[in-house]
């Protein structure tokens, strides 16, 4: 039987969501074939959880010892949203002690998280995208000239940084600062982009059996002034899957959304979110490593398609165990 670590917390304010997504990851591989063990990874360290007791985890070759007995395991099944699970750090530290792990290798994972660099790169490919203005922290800068550049209101929010933590929607140049403030909170840079009056989607995609496969687009119609922490987690938004879209601007996004996945050589579930505007997905950012809680879109996408957790997880397994080393490929 395969021993797995589903990998949840970090270090990040997204760690609460994280082990949220760790017990639907757990729940969803079938303990007859896999011996399941939950490891944290927070900033007070790293350990195994079993019946309530905690065990520290080696950081040499990640495993560990119960009763005298030094446990190691076959794979990961990483659920951390934020870092250091989902911008390339405990990627790269899995291919260093080659133990094989679900979902992209680290650069993808890096570039991903990295929302200035992953529009740059995509942009090549024609991939449209909301103008921005990108500013790291101490950075001299002038209001005027931001709102002159991508108008009111535009989006304030931290360039590497997930679950729609420290942004904000800014409608008068009075509220910039305070902005920045709540954006520079969770990240040293900030991405400030155009507002884009349309429709927002979620995309589904992911490398299922072999295939990228789009699962499914979600729309989202939120009930504060975007999908925020709260519209995401707290129920304060309409999630409608299938999203309500002609058959042409529905083949667009899909066609968009896989070739984004594709240009990247993306591996792995992925959430990519557009806003459709005449017709046109613009792309705002890809989540390599979506969120798994009840209220999260990526397992609604997944029903609509017709896929089994069950069988998500055990193709993300397979892949885990067959992908040639990201050092090598």
């Amino acid at each position: 039987m395969l021993r797995v670590a589903v990998v949840a917390g970090g270090y990040s304010d997204e760690s609460v969501v994280s082990l949220k997504s760790c017990e639907l990851i757990f729940a969803s591989l079938n303990p007859e074939k896999y011996d399941r063990t939950r490891v944290r990874i927070l900033k007070e360290g790293w350990f195994a959880e079993i019946d309530g007791e905690k065990y520290p985890i080696s950081k040499g070759d990640f495993s560990f010892e119960k009763n005298g007995e030094k446990i190691n395991f076959d794979v990961v099944f990483n659920t951390i949203h934020g870092t250091p699970g989902e911008d390339g750090y405990l990627q790269a530290y899995f291919e260093m002690i080659g133990l094989p792990y679900n979902g992209c290798p680290f650069y993808q994972s890096a570039l991903t998280f990295n929302k200035k660099d992953c529009i740059a790169v995509l942009s090549k490919y024609g991939i449209p995208h909301a103008k921005s203005i990108y500013i790291n922290k101490g950075d001299q800068y002038s209001v005027d000239y931001i709102i002159d550049e991508v108008g009111l209101p535009c989006f304030v929010k931290p360039n590497r940084s997930g679950s729609s933590l420290g942004i904000s929607k800014v409608f008068k140049k009075e509220e910039f600062e305070a902005a920045m403030t709540k954006a520079f909170h969770e990240d040293k840079e900030v991405l400030i982009e155009s507002f884009l009056d349309g429709t927002e989607v979620s995309v589904g995609v992911l490398n299922y059996k072999g295939e990228t496969t789009v699962l499914g687009i979600t729309e989202i119609v939120s009930h504060t002034e975007f999908f925020d922490y709260d519209a995401k987690y707290n129920g304060l938004s309409d999630e409608i899957t299938p999203a309500r879209l002609t058959p042409e601007v529905e083949q667009r996004v899909r066609d968009i959304a896989e070739k984004a996945y594709k240009c990247i050589n993306m591996s792995g579930f992925s959430r990519s979110e557009y806003i459709i505007v005449d017709g046109e997905p613009y792309f705002i950012e890809m989540n390599t490593l979506p969120g798994f809680s009840p209220a999260s879109i990526f397992p609604q996408q997944a029903a609509i398609a017709g896929i089994a957790l069950e069988d998500l997880m055990d193709s993300e397994i397979e892949f885990a165990l067959n992908r040639p080393s990201a050092w090598t490929e």
